[in-house]
């Protein structure tokens, strides 16, 4: 067996914690649904490789030691939370004023380019703490600090980490389109579920700004 392989049980282990993580609600979830929902599919799927490209960020700054000044730091731990919780207070504000939240794009509505969705999905994942203290914290815990083959394993671990995801959020996409042809005829449930999704946005940045660095 390959060095960078860990044991089956470990490999077991860490993809259940990826699929609670997966489905675990969260900013990143949401502005999957959003995206879908107000500019399509295609706009669903590029702010799903944005975010996937914020998970291979994470597990490289992790298999080779940087972001471990997250937690050592904290004053650095303090403004990842802060830009963070900024970044989400700015999508709660789009969602209301430019019906970037749940809601069914107009004709001669601008819309985003796929560019822009893409960077909106690898903005909100690599300043999610969530994401971030789950690399940081939990995935060095599979594998021994005397290990040779450790950073090659974190990053088996992080693409363990995508290809357990990558169904999930296919699944929200797809669903939240679903959404969007079933449940939006309505204007007046459209503008429910904007502001219903500029609340969760902000309870998120609120959760983001009163979280506590775990060591």
């Amino acid at each position: 067996m390959p060095d960078f392989l860990p044991d089956l049980t470990i490999i077991l282990a860490f993809g259940l914690a990826a699929i609670v993580l997966a489905i675990t609600p969260g900013p990143d979830m949401a502005l999957f649904i959003s995206r879908t929902v107000n500019y399509g599919t295609r706009h669903g799927f590029a702010t799903v490789l944005g975010a996937l490209t914020g998970i291979a960020v994470h597990t490289m700054l992790v298999a080779f030691g940087i972001s471990i000044l997250i937690l050592t730091a904290p004053a650095a731990f303090m403004a990842l939370k802060i830009a963070g919780a900024g970044y989400l207070i700015w999508l709660a504000i789009q969602a209301v004023r430019s019906g970037a939240g749940l809601r069914l794009s107009k004709p001669g509505a601008k819309v985003p380019t796929l560019k822009s969705s893409y960077l909106t999905g690898l903005g909100i994942n690599l300043t999610n703490p969530k994401i971030a203290l789950f690399f940081v914290t939990f995935l060095p815990q599979f594998v021994s600090p005397g290990d040779p083959a450790a950073s090659a394993k974190l990053v088996f671990f992080g693409l363990e980490f995508v290809i357990v995801s990558l169904p999930i959020v296919i699944a929200i996409v797809f669903g939240a389109r679903w959404l969007t042809e079933t449940l939006m005829k309505s204007e007046a449930v459209q503008k429910a579920l904007n502001w219903s999704f500029a609340a969760v946005f902000a309870g998120f940045a609120a959760t983001i700004l009163t979280a506590q660095a775990r060591h």
